[in-house]
């Protein structure tokens, strides 16, 4: 009895191929699922139809790729080899079917889902928003293996095909038809007849120009294989993640060989996708998928957004949901204050939307709104003025008696407990935390703040809201700095120490992106703003041993705040930090990392013991999408976990005085 795949022959002959993965509400390629589709074509080859059509049943798309879980639990390359060698064969089948072969594509195609895409000969897609069509296998720390490699450079040139393969992009459906990724990228209704349309006429298949097969030549290969290996350097250490340059190296060695092509493939992937790096980066894909199912936990649905406070971070707030779809009323005091708010919102959706009428249509949702007039229509209010208790407070006895009965009240305070906040409320229960990061338009994680008296439904449906907007929410306790900003802040607050030690700026930077932090701490400092820095120490100060530097506090007082007044502890031109150069013989000290990095293990060891997540693994996802934490090493505590314990000790003992004792206690607890 087949559980996942189903056929049905129409009148003209051609079976169609329907995709159904028991109990799941998204297609993926289980061991279970291939076997079964193995066995299928057996009967297809017996059938000898017209055409064959494979479709997906799941309303979330096509096929999300192959089963990541199964990644996870694969130790020896050897193992899989075999299944990489498998899969090889059933797409093979698919791609030497007599008959004309399509893949009808709706929604999310990725991985180990466009690679049976391309072993079809024709492939149509619908062309909304909420098609994706990519290769994004770089990003678990592997590369295409169930012979994308070959199939996508053959299909539309090879440096388009490593573009995607080396940068994990999506496409949308217009962008894919553009490269030849898919023949046909049409409206929805017209999917089903466009794909029997492909099987019916059967049009000569894809094929790239002699410009884009000519990088492919065994003369050029070395050429662009070192250049490719340059500008992906700019991206990516070779020693934390190595991947891309397995593939260049793989790509460069065996291209337009397909035979040996695909035999590199599978060894090389093999080795890949059995090494701490992927399967660290496969854990951090799990748990951010752990973070979208917090998100499941409510039907609550939004669309009507009010936002008060038109600063960088209540203005892009609004713009973001904005461009999520959403109708945004943004309130101020006066006009000149939303001005600048808007202004960014229209440079953020010309970035992202790039056509002019989806620009004014994204721009027609954002209203500035300084009479406050969006508050009783909303169904989601976000408070994002400046970080002071008693003008919060006012606000909130403004807004109260004015929202609906089931609107979301939310702050964004990125420090303040909402025990305090709530407190003048007639219905403390309904403030909810929502606090985001900066940038809003890249930082994926929203911490979903909860008081020990916050209504728990209202937390579910605040944290379905932020998934509604494409964000990853993760619930935490109310404490002070919450999670992110009490783990980031004396790693920050570190860095500024050896500053003023006379370790140069650009060699404690350089030590923590050595470590595989994205960012170095002094420039992190500086663009998350000094002034945000020091208020969020002096918060922490408050209930925490937390010290705060006095060059900190000086250099807010003389308006150095950092990038955004184009000085703090580094000078900006054009919004880039002027780094001088780390000489020879420059001061820098032992264990610069450790003397960064323990600080934040050490904090977040405390934020578990105290209950500020529910588990590890939330804590490690919130660390790595809220602070960039090095995901290549799979979040801090399962970095402590794999660490030697004994040795980590013995590091901080060597820092001398100046070290809490503490956290010898709590790291080796």
């Amino acid at each position: 009895m087949n559980k996942h795949w189903r056929t049905e022959q129409d009148q003209d002959g051609i079976i169609w191929l329907h995709f159904d993965q028991a109990d799941s509400s998204t297609n993926v390629l289980t061991i279970e699922a291939l076997g079964e589709l193995n066995a299928q074509l057996g009967d297809i080859e017996q059938a000898n139809p017209a055409g064959l059509i494979i479709c997906s049943d799941k309303s979330s798309g096509f096929i999300a790729g192959a089963d990541v879980k199964a990644f996870s639990r694969i130790t020896e390359a050897e193992e899989a080899k075999k299944q990489i060698l498998q899969a090889h064969a059933i797409f093979d089948r698919v791609e030497k079917l007599k008959c004309p072969t399509v893949a009808m594509i709706h929604g999310f195609c990725l991985g180990g889902g466009t690679e049976l895409a391309l072993a079809c000969r024709y492939r149509v897609c619908c062309n909304d928003p909420a098609t994706r069509i990519g290769l994004p296998e770089v990003r678990l720390g592997i590369f295409p293996g169930f012979g994308g490699t070959v199939r996508s450079t053959q299909l539309i040139g090879h440096l388009p095909a490593l573009n995607i393969m080396l940068t994990g992009r999506a496409l949308s459906g217009s962008a894919a038809r553009r490269v030849g990724l898919v023949d046909m990228s049409v409206p929805e209704r017209q999917l089903k007849v466009a794909a029997h349309h492909l099987a019916i006429t059967k049009p000569k298949p894809h094929q790239p120009t002699w410009q884009l097969q000519l990088p492919g030549n065994g003369l050029l290969r070395p050429l662009v294989g070192h250049f490719l290996k340059k500008q992906v350097a700019k991206q990516a250490n070779p020693v934390h993640y190595p991947a891309p340059y397995a593939l260049i190296k793989h790509w460069t060695k065996y291209a337009n060989n397909r035979k040996a092509m695909f035999t590199s493939e599978a060894e090389e992937v093999a080795k890949l996708i059995s090494s701490d790096t992927a399967q660290n980066l496969i854990r951090i894909f799990l748990l951010q998928e752990q973070l979208k199912a917090q998100g499941r936990k409510s039907d609550f649905k939004a669309k009507h957004v009010h936002v008060i406070g038109g600063g960088i971070m209540g203005g892009d707030i609004a713009a973001w949901c904005a461009l999520q779809g959403m109708q945004v009323t943004l309130q101020d005091r006066a006009p000149e204050f939303l001005s600048q708010a808007m202004g960014r919102a229209h440079s953020l959706f010309k970035k992202k939307l790039k056509k002019p009428l989806l620009v004014r249509d994204a721009l027609d949702r954002i209203m500035p709104d300084c009479k406050a007039t969006g508050v009783p229509k909303a169904d989601v209010v976000i408070e994002a003025i400046f970080e002071n208790v008693e003008a919060k407070q006012a606000l909130y006895a403004q807004l109260e008696p004015r929202l609906k009965k089931d609107a979301l009240l939310c702050t964004n305070t990125s420090s303040i407990p909402l025990e305090v906040l709530n407190k003048t409320l007639k219905n403390p229960a309904r403030l909810v935390g929502l606090h985001f990061f900066n940038p809003v338009a890249k930082m994926q994680l929203v911490e979903i703040v909860s008081a020990t008296n916050t209504d728990k439904n209202i937390a579910l449906q605040a944290a379905a809201f932020a998934k509604q907007i494409g964000r990853l929410p993760l619930p935490v306790k109310s404490s002070p700095g919450f999670l992110v900003n009490r783990i980031l802040m004396p790693y920050l607050l570190e860095a500024i120490v050896l500053l003023d030690n006379g370790v140069s700026g650009s060699a404690i930077d350089q030590a923590a992106t050595d470590f595989g932090m994205p960012m170095g701490p002094i420039e992190l400092a500086d663009t998350v703003g000094l002034d945000i820095c020091l208020a969020v120490a002096d918060k922490l100060a408050e209930s925490l041993p937390v010290n705060v530097p006095e060059r900190l506090r000086t250099m807010v007082s003389e308006g150095k705040l950092g990038r955004k007044s184009n000085q703090g502890f580094y000078l900006y031109t054009k919004g880039k930090a002027q780094k001088p150069a780390v000489t020879e013989g420059a001061n820098v000290l032992p264990d610069l990392a450790d003397r960064m990095i323990i600080c934040m293990l050490n904090e977040a060891v405390a934020c578990l013991r105290e209950g500020i997540v529910s588990d590890a693994n939330l804590l490690d996802a919130g660390v790595v999408f809220g602070t960039g934490f090095a995901p290549f090493r799979g979040g801090p505590m399962h970095y402590i976990a794999h660490e030697k314990r004994a040795a980590m000790q013995q590091r901080i003992k060597t820092f001398g005085a100046e070290a809490d004792a503490g956290w010898t206690d709590i790291i080796g607890g």
